[in-house]
């Protein structure tokens, strides 16, 4: 059993600015969930740049998604730590969601002005589609490369199905392949080792090893400082709006509501949705029903995680209820403390974990267990193309519940066809042509534009 060396390496592996670049790169792909997310990072930084190595990018997949929040945000934010510390840490978590949050305010404001435009419904209508081939590529190229024996490739199935077909709890299906993982790797030794090299899978090592990149040593010092400083950053501008509004305003109900709902986010932004939903719509009454899915349809399209989708609730329930302020300010600055109440946890989880983690990454009991859970991320990512596709390319869906059976399956007479070809153009665009995900998205923006304007669709 071997362990991570004791001596820390603190210094950038990448300069700061040219990871800075690479980011803000990402950051602009981000379109189509976590699934989409993933992709856009193993593209650009195991399979382009070469800056992390695959085991390694599974490895802290593996460590995100037992955290509660975007788990897609927190593997930026675990990849900027280990190429620039702390530094790459918040450049890397902070960008990956920055265009989404400049995106999801400027169309909250327009829908709240003029209601639904065709313009951004065509643009809508060409991204969602090309998703689904963003999707389905992340599916081949973390299978192909995380699951390297039988027995995980059946432990990503059953994972899958328990998502799909029974409802199953995220959280449940995480904990299982973890322990199923812990098993098979006692009864199988070589359980942990990366899958052959297939000659469509053959690539150069990464440029940085895994002994180059940053560590730091745990020690209750820098654990209580991280510790404090996150949790007065995290509360900070909630107690201001209680001290300077009151505790009625609205701008205190949000930020306590999502503070607690960024902590329960087990299973990605899905998972909470039903719930937050629910609270807003009956018990809050910050929206109406059909606004929670016009919110969620921005989120899908819009670059960062899907969770964003808060953002649009918090300024359409204080627009409507701002209290003493203007309604586009109270609107605006409700947006901004959800989206800060939401995303620091995310920082805090990261940069506390990181160090232990990194520590324990050569121990084999932990190093089965997330093996088992990126088995289970397959099936995840692969659930999450199902739905999407579903959700996509038809109108109309219905339900299907009998015994342990749960599933959504789609009504195959609403099948939108403009959507489909688009799919069909992402797809042959990704695999056949080789295109960026960024230049795939264009082209797709685009068509949607052209169909959506003309009435094709």
């Amino acid at each position: 059993m071997s362990q991570a060396p004791d001596r820390p390496r603190t210094q950038d592996v990448i300069p700061l600015r040219e990871a800075t670049r690479a980011w803000f790169a990402i950051s602009l792909q981000t379109f189509g969930g976590p699934a989409g997310q993933i992709a856009v990072m193993q593209r650009t930084l195991v399979d382009e740049k070469r800056w992390i190595g695959q085991q390694r990018f599974l490895f802290a997949l593996s460590y995100c998604t037992l955290l509660p929040g975007p788990e897609a945000q927190q593997l930026a934010t675990y990849v900027g730590w280990l190429l620039n510390g702390v530094r790459g840490a918040l450049v890397a978590g902070v960008l990956f969601v920055l265009p989404g949050v400049v995106a999801l305010l400027v169309l909250s404001g327009v829908y709240v002005a003029y209601g639904e435009t065709d313009l951004v419904a065509s643009v809508f209508l060409g991204l969602a589609p090309a998703v689904i081939a963003i999707v389905v590529q992340a599916v081949i190229k973390v299978s192909r490369k995380g699951l390297g024996h039988p027995a995980l490739v059946v432990l990503a199935a059953v994972s899958f199905v328990a998502l799909t077909f029974l409802a199953a709890p995220f959280p449940l299906v995480v904990a299982v392949a973890a322990l199923a993982g812990w098993l098979l790797g006692r009864a199988i030794p070589d359980l942990t080792r990366a899958p052959k090299a297939s000659a469509a899978d053959t690539g150069p090592a990464p440029l940085i090893s895994d002994d180059a990149l940053h560590t730091e040593r745990p020690s209750g010092r820098r654990t209580t400082l991280t510790l404090v400083v996150g949790l007065v950053l995290w509360v900070a501008p909630v107690a201001a709006a209680a001290l300077l509004l009151g505790r009625s305003s609205v701008l205190v109900d949000q930020g306590l509501f999502f503070s607690g709902a960024a902590i329960v986010t087990f299973g990605g932004a899905y998972a909470v949705l039903a719930y937050v939903a629910q609270q807003a719509v009956e018990v809050y009454g910050w929206l109406a029903p059909g606004e929670m899915v016009r919110g969620l349809a921005l989120a899908e399209t819009t670059p960062g995680p899907l969770i964003m989708v808060v953002q649009f609730v918090a300024f359409l329930g204080a627009y409507r209820n701002p209290g003493e302020l203007d309604p586009w300010v109270a609107a605006v600055i409700a947006a901004l403390i959800t989206t800060w109440v939401t995303f620091v946890p995310s920082f805090l989880f990261i940069l506390l974990g990181a160090p232990y983690v990194e520590r324990l990454r050569g121990n084999r009991t932990l190093s089965t267990a997330l093996t088992g859970i990126t088995a289970a991320v397959v099936g995840v990512i692969a659930s999450l193309a199902v739905f999407f596709t579903v959700h996509t390319l038809f109108a109309d869906t219905g339900r299907l519940t009998a015994g342990p059976v749960d599933v959504e399956y789609p009504v195959l007479t609403s099948l939108q066809w403009a959507p489909l070809a688009i799919a069909v153009v992402a797809g042959l665009l990704l695999f056949w042509r080789g295109w960026s995900v960024l230049r795939t998205l264009g082209v797709c923006a685009l068509l949607g534009v052209v169909v959506g304007l003309s009435g094709l669709a």
